[in-house]
């Protein structure tokens, strides 16, 4: 398997506060990676370390098959980037602001007219961007790391502050830019919903250290279905069932088994109505991903 990213041992120090420690991405090529974790568990330091605005205090990075430390310019010119909030010039068009960078980037003009396409906004292309919504800042951001025609595409938070309509819209073109420009892209955020519905690959980061790294089917697999009884005195059904070898955990109004197959229910169900207690109901509930993501970064026991 071919990746964009790979790194080794990624750590980085800050005085005695360790705020990655250990990280080991790997990110095939073509796929768009999830890279999710809390507020403040290492997401942003990890970017800035891939994008060479900050120095490992040790391990490495490989980009495209290059090392970063050797070959960091070559690197960067076919990686594009959006961390924390853009900046234009107000007073500018979309045309003028693009024009700007492109000449820096030494791209054709034609590429302007292409990205802004791609965003969908070649409608507001001769707009003052003063004039513009945040979700089409936000675009055009994403239009600026796009005008290089990068093979790895990195954003930070892309739908930070925008409303639902705009995180609607920049889901729908980050989704579509592996096919549509064969590009490989890594995505932070710190919310699983948003993930779930772009990413093909998720890295879960929390205090520093990579503790989930596969695909989002692999993940979605641990969302197991577990089965819900109410009887008429749940603390005593719970240790009756504890007392038969049955595992049974107590909820505020009800008995939880967490092994949910036909027998296994079937045999609970049994010993409580031999034994005198009864049963109301029995219901199954399927343990979310949001679930499964809150106990992983608050290192619960039912974490992966």
């Amino acid at each position: 398997m071919e990746y964009a990213v790979q790194t080794n041992n990624l750590t980085k120090r800050f005085n005695k506060e360790i705020a990655v420690s250990g990280v080991n991405l790997q990110i095939p090529k073509g796929e768009i990676y999830g890279f999710l974790g809390p507020n403040g568990a290492g997401k942003t330091t990890t970017i800035r370390m891939l994008l060479g605005l900050m120095k490992p205090s040790s391990g490495s990075i490989r980009i495209l098959g290059k090392l970063l430390n050797k070959e960091k310019i070559a690197i960067l010119r076919s990686v594009g980037s959006l961390v924390e909030n853009p900046s234009y010039y107000p007073h500018l068009t979309a045309v003028e602001n693009m024009e700007a960078l492109r000449k820096i980037l030494g791209v054709p003009k034609t590429r302007i007219d292409e990205v802004l396409a791609l965003v969908r906004l070649t409608g507001a292309a001769n707009k003052k961007v003063r004039g513009f919504s945040l979700g089409m800042k936000q675009r055009l951001g994403i239009a600026a790391a796009l005008l290089n025609n990068p093979e790895l595409l990195i954003l930070d938070e892309p739908t930070n502050g925008l409303d639902p309509s705009g995180i609607i819209e920049i889901r729908n073109l980050i989704k579509r830019l592996p096919a549509e420009c064969g590009m490989t892209i890594l995505i932070s955020s710190h919310l699983l919903s948003e993930i779930d519905q772009m990413a093909t690959i998720v890295g879960i980061i929390s205090k520093g250290e990579l503790i989930f790294q596969d695909s989002i089917d692999v993940l979605r697999k641990h969302a197991q279905q577990q089965i819900v009884l109410r009887a008429d005195r749940n603390r005593e059904a719970q240790q009756l069932l504890l007392t038969k070898g049955i595992k049974a955990e107590l909820q505020e109004e009800s008995v939880l088994l967490p092994e949910s197959s036909d027998q296994h229910v079937a045999q609970a169900v049994q010993e409580l109505v031999q034994n005198g207690f009864k049963v109301y109901r029995a219901e199954e509930e399927k343990r979310s991903l949001e679930d499964i993501f809150l106990d992983m970064t608050a290192g619960g026991e039912r974490a992966l």
